[in-house]
């Protein structure tokens, strides 16, 4: 399946990147494409999620400028896409190229009106991390930036309450990826910022927590920086940093945490296990955060205790934390992975494990709750 990789060369024809890596130029048959399904879309997705999930109507409201003339009435409950998870990718991008190709000679006029004695160089990307989901963890300088941008770029982790920042005048297109859909491929996100940046446009690539953890922020980086094109870093407080202190843990304390570790969960290719797992990772007077660990932490779990961690060691598991709908679990290591089964805990959360976790005000609660259920039996 090809899939567009340039924007500033796309005219009657579209250089793409097959399955075999190998790069061709075609005749575009996006626009040819016909309305053949409908995916329910959420009326209601805010109630639930803070933050944009891929097929809700506020995304689409707030990309409107993306499907011009395709979309008259988003107020209605479907949008129309085709029926299977690459064709809707596919498809999206069909209609959003014509206004894409718009925006970016719009932008070209604009340098070159307000240039015309002058050098002309290439915009300003930068990469903002806007905190764990609660607005008022953004920085002064991440506000800034954001309300004077042309064109964000921004992932599903970046709040609704963030997004609702952005200056009047921006542009924001929707790049989040979830398990099995990605809206753009990370290639397809680099050329965007590229194409954007040689245009002379300021712009902005929004990530959820900080993006240099975990956030892929350093691939971005380097590629941009490998065409010329220089890079700006406002850093975020990262979700372990921002979620910790929302529940009174604090990562590291004397006496019973000297060091913390963060890992992330992922697994390759889809499966069950982790990444990894070193050795001193079960270091009881270490403490670990693991980011987007839910598939693969009972794998982790057992890994852990395995190598000597405890099993009684306090943990916790925090949904969507320090927005309004956080959810949470706090469980000994040996339970936490039934709690969140239990509790249908989805992403995103994060789970804290060790010693410091018991010194959070919630804790005695777990252990009390325990020790009834151990009187009862």
């Amino acid at each position: 399946m090809a899939v567009v990789t340039r924007i500033p060369s796309l005219s009657a024809s579209c250089s793409v990147s097959s399955s075999t890596s190998k790069t061709q130029s075609r005749k575009s048959n996006y626009f040819s494409l016909t309305q053949v399904f409908s995916v329910r879309c959420s009326l209601h997705s805010q109630a639930t999620s803070p933050f944009t999930e891929k097929h809700s109507v506020e995304r689409y409201e707030r990309d409107s400028w993306l499907y011009k003339y395709q979309f008259q009435n988003l107020s209605t409950s479907s949008c129309p896409v085709p029926p299977d998870q690459e064709s809707i990718r596919e498809y999206e991008i069909a209609l959003q190229l014509p206004e894409l190709r718009k925006l970016l000679e719009v932008l070209r006029e604009k340098r070159e009106s307000e240039n015309r004695d002058k050098r002309r160089g290439p915009g300003n990307v930068f990469l903002v991390g806007t905190g764990p989901g609660d607005p008022e963890l953004l920085t002064v300088k991440a506000l800034r930036v954001i309300q004077s941008a042309d064109l964000l770029l921004y992932d599903r982790l970046v709040s609704d309450d963030v997004l609702n920042l952005v200056g009047p005048n921006a542009r924001l297109l929707y790049v989040g990826k979830t398990a099995g859909y990605h809206s753009r491929t990370q290639e397809e996100i680099h050329e965007l910022l590229l194409s954007f940046a040689e245009a002379g446009a300021n712009v902005v690539r929004l990530k959820g927590g900080d993006p240099l953890v975990f956030g892929r922020g350093g691939e971005e980086m380097d590629f941009l920086q490998q065409q010329g094109i220089g890079v700006k870093v406002i850093p975020g407080i990262t979700a372990a940093s921002g979620i910790a202190a929302e529940l009174g843990i604090p990562l590291t304390h004397r006496g019973v945490a000297n060091s913390v570790r963060f890992l992330t969960g992922h697994s390759k290719n889809g499966g069950t296990d982790p990444l990894f797992v070193v050795e001193n990772a079960a270091d009881p007077d270490s403490t670990l955060v693991v980011y987007m660990g839910l598939s693969t932490l009972p794998s982790l779990a057992s890994k852990l205790m395995h190598r000597g961690l405890p099993q009684d060691t306090p943990a916790v598991a925090v949904e969507r934390g320090t927005t309004p709908q956080q959810r949470m679990v706090l469980a000994e290591l040996k339970d936490l992975a039934y709690e969140i089964t239990l509790n249908q805990l989805v992403s995103p959360t994060l789970i804290i494990i060790g010693k410091v976790v018991a010194l959070s005000p919630l804790w005695p609660h777990v252990k009390k709750e325990t020790s009834s259920l151990m009187e009862a039996n």
